[in-house]
């Protein structure tokens, strides 16, 4: 029986993906170079670190990692800020009510900073309803390495088979895959060029999910 569930968050909790592009893309005007939109498509679930390693790499940037991510980390909150029109994507609200009620537990577990999810956890008050919060920037590969699943599961102290993990990208239905924990993967309008053939489940709305539907999954 499921007695945790992981959430990933951008993408699935909510839609903070055309913040990052904005702010990615003003980086790279910076930085003069061009990425392609099948490249960055493959960063997604990646944290802000492990992208700007490998873009340092591929494009000789003089300036160094931190500073790196400092900079586009600037730019994502200026964004945030100023963007009024941000909100928690359609059911999923509904749905972590649910599953608190119930006395699932909730962990999130996403390749964005601490700093970035304490933002909108705090603009959202979502904080009240997650035991545990766990940063892709802990962690020194990102998904699909299943290392931040994987702590997510021993925070809980609940066993894999005792989880589902709710995912948007091909990165991190990878990474549950290799955790061998169970995952959902959701498939939303926001989503573009993710796999979803290793997610063991697939949904469209969360109003396909509740707390009845997840107890009952065979991890």
């Amino acid at each position: 029986m499921i007695q945790t569930v992981i959430f990933d968050m951008d993408g699935v909790i909510v839609d903070t993906e055309p913040v990052h592009h904005f702010a990615y893309n003003q980086h790279f005007k910076q930085l003069n170079i061009e990425i392609t939109p099948e490249i960055y498509a493959s960063f997604t679930g990646n944290s802000t670190k492990n992208i700007f390693e490998k873009l340092k790499t591929h494009f000789n940037l003089k300036d160094d990692v931190t500073t790196l991510v400092e900079t586009k980390r600037n730019l994502f909150n200026d964004a945030f800020d100023q963007k009024e029109d941000l909100y928690l994507l359609d059911g999923v609200e509904d749905l972590i009510k649910d599953l608190y009620a119930n006395g699932m537990q909730l962990v999130l577990a996403s390749s964005s900073a601490h700093v970035t999810i304490n933002r909108i956890f705090n603009r959202f008050g979502l904080h009240h309803y997650f035991t545990h919060i766990v940063s892709g920037e802990d962690f020194p590969k990102s998904k699909p390495h299943p290392a931040i699943f994987l702590k997510a599961a021993e925070l809980a102290k609940t066993p894999v088979e005792n989880c589902i993990v709710i995912e948007d990208s091909t990165n991190g239905i990878a990474a549950a895959h290799a955790a061998r924990i169970y995952c959902i993967g959701y498939d939303s309008v926001n989503s573009k060029l993710q796999d979803y053939a290793l997610a063991d489940k697939v949904i469209s709305h969360f109003n396909e999910l509740s707390f009845e539907k997840i107890r009952t999954i065979k991890g």
